[in-house]
């Protein structure tokens, strides 16, 4: 059994995180971060929910960039192919759940195919 203050995590780096359980190859971590990710598309899906801070969440779809406000209680949903960055306003604790391992793929658009 194990409590978690999420308010009193830091980590020494931003996206640093607590790794809380693996379940069957399903990871929980808790991030906290003051800085903005890079753009990425995981290789499986990933629920991000926020639970301290407020996070602009910037995707896109068809090609076309978006930006939706999470703030806490919110959970933004990655689907497989989405291809995501997100921008925390100072600072933001996050608890993401993923496949274990999950590699993240370039931006999309530096893919180059001939």
């Amino acid at each position: 059994m194990r409590v978690i203050r999420s308010k009193d995590f830091t980590a020494t780096r931003a996206w640093g995180a607590d790794d809380i359980a693996n379940m069957d190859g399903t990871t929980v971590r808790l991030h906290w971060t003051d800085q903005p990710y890079k753009w990425h598309v995981n290789d499986g899906e990933e629920v991000f929910a926020v639970l301290d801070g407020t996070v602009d969440m910037h995707y896109r779809e068809s090609g076309i960039e978006r930006v939706v406000t999470l703030v806490v209680g919110d959970v933004f949903f990655a689907g497989v192919g989405c291809e995501h960055v997100a921008h925390p306003r100072g600072e933001a604790r996050i608890l993401v759940i993923e496949r274990e391992g999950s590699d993240w793929l370039p931006k999309l658009s530096l893919i180059v195919t001939k």
